[in-house]
């Protein structure tokens, strides 16, 4: 039987994620992101492909403007909101799709919420800056919290756990807290376990084993698995682009055990198979 996944309120908007999972374009408008760096820099480009995105079936895009990829450099506020603010600016005005700015910045989400965006996605969970709860709180925006060990720059340097899945529940929880006890409305808040973050392969394969488990967070999970490193070590595919048939499965994986959104590069092939697991979920719920 399928998990509970509560519905969010997203500035005067709600998500039914009760009713299906929600998928999330994944656009970066840097020169050093893992997969697409640099491809979007261009405005015109950036704005084009995120509406190629919606075309697709993105619910949801999520525009960053600085890299977190494993030994990524720290980027200016001033650097991320000229890279970010145009384009959710320009965007706002082409699409009622839900917006969503990717940073760890309180400044940065400020901008971003006042330009249009409707998400703040912050990959720290809070731990960078806790003042990112009060600007969420102050704008009404949905917040996603995202668990990761250390920071970009040193992430990957043999992160060690004892149970990986109770831990990053337990990290979550305090992120929850702290964004309730900021005034950010519980049912504005989605957490994610942060899949690349500060985990080795077998912690990554533990937690989408066991996604079910935080569901003890009573929160909707966003898991964001597209085009890792984990999926090319399992299947030995060195290239980020030729990942799209592991992203596929551990993104299915991810929904039969309760995620409610995907966070993806390939937005149209994750959407189909997406439809199909829900359909597969709504038999055996009824």
């Amino acid at each position: 039987m399928r998990l509970s996944r509560p519905d969010v309120t997203v500035r005067g908007i709600k998500l039914e994620l009760s009713r299906r999972t929600y998928i999330m374009g994944i656009l970066n408008v840097t020169p050093d992101s893992f997969s697409d760096g640099g491809r979007f820099l261009d405005k015109e480009k950036a704005v084009r492909h995120a509406l190629d995105m919606i075309s697709d079936g993105a619910d949801i895009v999520d525009i960053g403007g600085e890299s977190t990829r494993p030994g990524a450099e720290e980027v200016s506020v001033d650097e991320e909101c000229s890279r970010v603010i145009p384009i959710i600016r320009e965007l706002s005005k082409k699409t009622d799709a839900v917006l969503s700015v990717d940073t760890r910045k309180p400044v940065v989400a400020e901008e971003a919420l006042k330009a249009g965006a409707r998400i703040v996605n912050d990959v720290s969970g809070l731990r960078y800056d806790e003042r990112m709860a009060s600007v969420a709180k102050r704008y009404g925006a949905a917040l996603i919290l995202m668990h990761m060990k250390g920071t970009p720059k040193n992430m990957q340097t043999d992160p060690q756990y004892g149970d990986v899945v109770k831990e990053v529940a337990r990290d979550l929880s305090m992120s929850v807290k702290i964004a309730i006890q900021a005034g950010v409305s519980e049912d504005s808040i989605i957490v994610d376990p942060g899949i690349g973050f500060g985990k080795s392969l077998e912690h990554n394969l533990e937690i989408l084993n066991r996604l079910e488990e935080l569901a003890i967070l009573g929160r909707p999970i966003c898991v964001g698995t597209s085009r890792k490193s984990f999926i090319g070590k399992v299947l030995n595919v060195p290239e980020p682009a030729n990942r799209l048939i592991g992203t596929v499965a551990t993104c299915v994986i991810a929904v039969l055990k309760g995620a409610s959104i995907l966070r993806v590069h390939d937005v149209k092939e994750i959407r189909q198979a997406s439809l199909m697991a829900d359909a597969v979920i709504k038999i055996k719920a009824n």
